[in-house]
């Protein structure tokens, strides 16, 4: 992708400070953009943002309104209004049968993968609106497509990404925001360390290149999305999932 497709642009990265989003943010920044890594690890998130240099380390908890707005106004008042959001921040949760799932559990994968992003949708679209651009990637999965077992909600809460996704995307459809989302297979990250390695070697036998996606694959994917390239394209899911996918 070319130098200078982000110019003049700033963007937002939840869960920017490791991983998937810090692999965004550094694709966005490659393209002459700003960035915010919104992160509930502070420390983490500003060790990147040095590294990246045209970035700034905001903390902020996805799963509370309050904290959202704080950081969006620290993220105006230190960088600029945001033109992208890039909606990277989750957990696995816990690899058991759904009979047997903790509902304090449950609820906290609940909170920060589907509420969490919806809360970052919904403060951070009006401004977009408002200034008649911009581009919204929510980073889903290929288990809230098919399902994967004793991962009931991780699979149910990427579910519903897609579902914020498709709806978020048809409301905003003539207003000069996108809206879309990434359903990534199995990619190399520490979220790997929340895993067992039983379901590690499940997840890898479902993928027919028979290796795990690097969070570089998936930056290039976004950044695309991310940027004003992408014209024709909201409501949308693009699959990267070495061929895993089934519709």
């Amino acid at each position: 992708m070319a130098d200078g497709l982000f110019k003049g642009r700033s963007a937002v990265v939840t869960g920017g400070a490791r991983g998937i989003g810090l692999a965004c943010a550094a694709r966005i920044v490659a393209g002459d953009g700003r960035v915010a890594l919104w992160d509930r690890d502070l420390q983490r998130a500003q060790r990147s943002a040095k590294e990246l240099k045209e970035a700034i380390a905001v903390e902020v908890d996805v799963t509370d309104d309050a904290s959202i707005d704080k950081a969006l106004a620290t993220t105006e008042r230190q960088l600029a209004a945001p033109d992208i959001l890039i909606a990277s921040a989750g957990i696995t949760g816990p690899n058991t049968t759904v009979v047997q799932y903790p509902i304090d559990a449950w609820r906290q994968v609940i909170d920060i993968n589907l509420t969490g992003v919806f809360l970052c949708n919904r403060a951070l679209a009006p401004g977009m609106v408002r200034r008649g651009w911009g581009r919204i990637v929510n980073i889903a999965s290929v288990a809230g497509k098919e399902g994967n077992p004793n991962a009931s909600a991780y699979s149910a809460s990427k579910a519903g990404v897609i579902g914020l996704t498709k709806s978020l995307g048809k409301e905003l459809a003539t207003s000069g925001v996108l809206v879309n989302c990434v359903a990534p297979a199995v990619i190399k990250t520490e979220l790997f360390s929340q895993m067992t390695e039983q379901h590690i070697q499940y997840m890898l036998s479902k993928i027919p290149m028979n290796r795990f996606g690097e969070v570089e694959e998936v930056a290039e994917l976004v950044s695309w999305l991310a940027s004003p390239l992408c014209t024709f394209s909201t409501a949308s899911v693009f699959d990267l999932s070495g061929g895993r996918a089934t519709y």
